[in-house]
């Protein structure tokens, strides 16, 4: 896990797994939320929402198609998708 920030004050902005992915944070400390996840495979997951509450709002492949997600965490349903 990497950590930004002032001694005291340090908040997660990043988690590197040994699988490959990488799980990026924003926030202040105790309120980071997840907003992105890249997958050795290419693949990014994009997330919205507060801490304990993100949603998976878009997923890019590696080929460039993008699909779109629309509902509350846990109920993402497609809603749409592109180049």
């Amino acid at each position: 896990q990497h950590f930004e920030g002032e001694r005291g004050a340090e908040r997660k902005v990043r988690s590197v797994f040994a699988d490959g992915n990488v799980k990026y944070f924003e926030g202040e400390r105790g309120e980071e939320r997840k907003v992105r996840e890249v997958f050795a495979s290419g693949q990014v997951h994009h997330y919205e929402g507060e801490r304990g509450a993100e949603r998976k709002v878009r997923t890019v492949f590696a080929d460039g198609n993008v699909k779109y997600f629309e509902g509350e965490r846990g109920e993402e349903r497609l809603g749409g998708a592109g180049f």
